[in-house]
C-alpha cells in the first residue's frame, strides 16, 4: 500500500527525520490559512500516489497566501496522470543548496534490505541507473545483524557530506531503517533529500510503500487500506466486481482465466512486439455475466485498441465465454477488435457463437497473439 506524501512525512517526523513545516488541505480556503500560518513563500503539492508529479504540473510555488489559494484552485479537482487531486500539501519553500537521493528498499534477489543513495536527487532513480549507474551508492544490510552506523558513515563520505552532517545522516538512515522494520515496508524513500543552504539536511519529499500482506498488523493503516488509493476508475470498477485487475502501460487489453495463463498471455503479446495494457483474470468457472463485465471494462479503457481473450475451458465453458463477449459488444456498441483463443469445454459451441458475431477464434495462443499485435500495429 502506498502512502500519500503527507502521511509519509508524518511518520518521518515521528521518527525524528527533519521535514519542511506544512499542512494538508482539502480546499483553497484551507490552503490560504495554511500559507498565512507558515508565512513566507510556500509550495502547493498535489497529493496523488504517482511518481513524477512535478513534471506533470502537480507541484506549484507561491509567494503569497493569495497566490497559494489561486494555485490550489487550479490543482484541486484536476487530474495528475489520471488520478484526481482531492487534497494538497502546503509547505514552507526551503532554500535548497543540493538535492540528493536516499532510500531503503528490498533487494529480493539477495533477500536483504538495501540502501540506495545518490548525489543526483530530484530525478527518477531508474533514469540514473540506466544512464549513470556509477552515481548510485548501494549498500546491503544483513537482516540478521541489522543497521549499523558505520554503513551510514561510509555513505555520507561518498556523498561528500561534511563531518557535521555525517552524524545527522547516520541518525536519518537509522530512522528510515527503523520505519522499514516497524511498518513492514517495501520502500522508504526521500527524493529529493536536500542539503539546505544553511547546511541542514531535510527530507523535502517522502515516499513509503507498505507490504499489503502486513497491513493486518498495523491498526493505523487498516482504515486507509479501505480507500481506493492509487486506483484508476476502471481499477475501482474491477475491484468492486471482484476481478483481479491491474493496469500497465500498453494498448492491448488482456483477459484470461487463471493468473498463470493471463501472465503467459501478456508475455506472448510482448514477445511478438505488442504492449499489454492490463492484467485481467476472470478466474475459473466464469459465467457469461462475469465475462461480459470483464470485456466491458476493457472496451471502456481509453488506451486499449484491441482485446486478446485467452481461455482454456475446464470448469469454464467456452460457450458461456462467447456469449459474454457478444453481449458486451452489443451493450456498449463498441467496434474495438477482439481476438479470441479458446479451447476446452463446449469449444465448438463457443466458436460458432463467435463466428456468427464475426469474431474468429484461434486454437493456437501464438497465432492469436500475432494477430492481435498486427491489428494494433496495422
Amino acid at each position: 500500500m502506498k502512502l500519500y506524501e503527507y502521511e509519509a512525512k508524518e511518520i518521518f517526523s515521528k521518527y525524528g527525520i527533519p521535514v519542511p513545516k506544512g499542512r494538508v488541505c482539502n480546499s483553497p480556503e484551507e490552503v490560504y490559512d495554511a500559507a498565512c500560518e507558515i508565512g513566507g513563500p510556500v509550495v502547493v503539492k498535489a497529493q496523488v500516489l504517482v511518481a513524477g508529479r512535478g513534471k506533470a504540473g502537480g507541484i506549484l510555488k507561491a509567494q503569497t497566501p493569495e497566490e497559494a489559494k489561486s494555485k490550489a484552485e487550479r490543482l484541486l479537482g484536476s487530474e495528475i496522470k489520471g488520478l484526481k487531486v482531492s487534497k494538497v500539501l502546503v509547505e514552507e519553500l526551503v532554500d535548497i543548496e543540493k538535492e540528493l537521493y536516499l532510500s531503503i528498499t528490498i533487494d529480493r534477489f539477495h533477500r536483504a534490505p538495501t540502501i540506495l543513495a545518490s548525489t543526483e536527487g530530484g530525478v527518477d532513480i531508474e533514469e540514473i541507473a540506466s544512464k549513470e549507474p556509477w552515481k548510485i551508492i548501494k549498500r546491503q544490510i544483513d537482516p540478521l545483524v541489522g543497521f549499523k552506523p558505520y554503513i551510514a558513515r561510509g555513505i555520507a563520505y561518498e556523498l561528500g557530506l561534511s563531518k557535521e552532517q555525517v552524524t545527522t545522516i547516520t541518525h536519518i538512515l537509522s530512522s528510515m531503517y527503523k520505519i522499514m522494520e516497524d511498518y513492514d515496508c517495501e520502500l522508504v524513500e526521500s527524493n529529493p533529500f536536500a542539503i539546505l543552504k544553511d547546511g541542514r539536511l531535510m527530507a523535502v519529499d517522502a515516499r513509503i510503500i507498505v507490504d499489503d500482506n502486513a497491513i493486518f498488523k498495523h491498526k493505523d493503516l487498516l482504515e486507509k487500506m479501505k480507500e481506493y488509493r492509487d486506483m484508476s476508475p476502471l481499477e475501482v470498477e474491477a475491484k468492486e466486481k471482484g476481478f483481479s485487475y491491474v493496469e500497465v502501460d500498453g494498448d492491448i487489453g488482456i483477459i484470461g482465466n487463471g493468473a498463470g495463463l493471463t501472465m503467459a498471455t501478456m508475455d506472448m503479446v510482448k514477445l511478438f512486439g505488442g504492449l499489454p495494457a492490463n492484467f485481467l483474470d476472470i478466474g475459473g468457472g466464469a459465467r457469461r455475466e462475469t465475462v461480459k463485465e470483464a470485456v466491458k471494462i476493457l472496451l471502456k479503457h481509453p488506451k486499449v485498441k484491441a482485446i486478446f481473450i485467452n481461455v482454456l475451458g475446464g470448469i469454464t465453458r467456452c460457450d458461456e465465454v462467447a456469449k459474454g463477449i457478444v453481449e458486451a459488444l452489443k451493450e456498449l456498441k463498441s467496434k474495438k477488435p477482439i481476438v479470441v483463443r479458446m479451447m476446452g469445454t463446449n469449444e465448438e459451441e463457443g466458436k460458432n457463437i463467435l463466428k456468427e458475431a464475426g469474431i474468429n477464434a484461434y486454437e493456437s495462443m501464438e497465432e492469436a497473439a500475432k494477430a492481435v499485435v498486427q491489428l494494433v500495429k496495422g
